[in-house]
């Protein structure tokens, strides 16, 4: 097979299991997903899909063995491109980060800000994404998690223990003498909670644990928007220390963050990208600036 794209366009679908999400992936549009498909299948002679009610597709045993070999194709070109990126030694060029949306939305644009300043030739890409990227496959070359990175091929470094607190408006709380004693009084109030759907997330799993579904006054899978609306006076949410302590706006209902879900925030990078100038220098003033407000993200200082 002469035509990379090709075996790349079968990766894609077996990966996605419908058109749409593979056209996505390819930064291509559907139609010329499903026209190529179609002429490849009657060029090989043979199906490489079923189509499924709904829409899905999955992978014949041919579509099963050209996407197992289109994967080595782009575990080696990514390998070949990570390697050269890794001996990179220029203050210049792109440098995409990966970050969570309340992450994004106040601290690391102030770090980014001083990064910009440093170091004006590089062009920081920021996805704001609350799912885990693939650093492998250069989805990201770096990535602020809230957990602990367990891929061998990912170096990187603790920055700080994440602490959640529950907040609602300063002038609120003040006005109506709202102090939970503990975190069981928190049902007695009309409470900001994710959407029921969520699921596998510790802070909105303790909040079900903790509160009566009848209490959720307001539901929401933005944390940033929980936090506008405990601002607004809609209800007591559920927020990062980072985020609920900057904001003059709010002020604790609780006045300990919940052990129980407490976090971790982690820069990580590629192995292979750990030595790239551009790389180094993110640590170097973002990754170290971060650390250097650990107080404020693991809930001891209220800014």
């Amino acid at each position: 097979m002469d035509d990379w794209n090709e075996p790349r366009l079968v990766l894609a679908v077996q990966r996605a299991k419908t058109l749409t999400g593979a056209a996505k992936a390819l930064g291509i549009d559907h139609s010329t997903v499903f026209r190529r498909l179609n002429a490849l299948e009657a060029r090989l002679g043979t199906r490489l899909f079923e189509r499924l009610p709904g829409g899905a597709y999955q992978a014949t045993a041919a579509g099963e063995r050209m996407a197992t070999a289109a994967e080595r194709m782009e575990d080696e070109a990514l390998s070949l491109s990570r390697d050269i990126a890794g001996r990179d030694h220029r203050l210049a060029g792109r440098l995409r980060v990966t970050s969570s949306e309340t992450l994004a939305y106040r601290e690391l644009v102030r770090h980014l800000a001083v990064f910009r300043g440093a170091h004006p030739g590089i062009v920081v890409e920021l996805a704001i994404d609350n799912r885990v990227l693939s650093l492998s496959r250069r989805e990201a070359d770096i990535a602020l998690r809230p957990i602990r990175p367990k891929e061998g091929d990912l170096w990187g470094r603790k920055l700080a223990d994440i602490a959640w607190a529950v907040y609602g408006a300063r002038d609120h709380l003040a006005t109506n003498s709202i102090a939970l004693a503990s975190a069981d009084a928190l049902g007695r109030q009309g409470v900001i909670g994710w959407e029921e759907t969520a699921a596998g997330i510790r802070a909105a799993d303790w909040l079900n644990r903790t509160v009566a579904a009848e209490s959720f006054v307001y539901r929401t899978n933005s944390l940033v928007n929980q936090m506008v609306a405990a601002k607004a006076g809609i209800g007591l949410a559920l927020l990062p220390c980072y985020l609920g302590d900057r904001d003059a706006g709010l002020a604790r209902a609780l006045a300990d963050p919940v052990p129980e879900i407490a976090g971790e925030l982690w820069i990580v990078t590629h192995v292979d990208l750990k030595r790239t100038a551009r790389v180094r220098a993110f640590f170097d003033i973002v990754g170290e600036g971060i650390a250097s407000e650990r107080g404020l993200f693991d809930g001891r200082s209220r800014a």
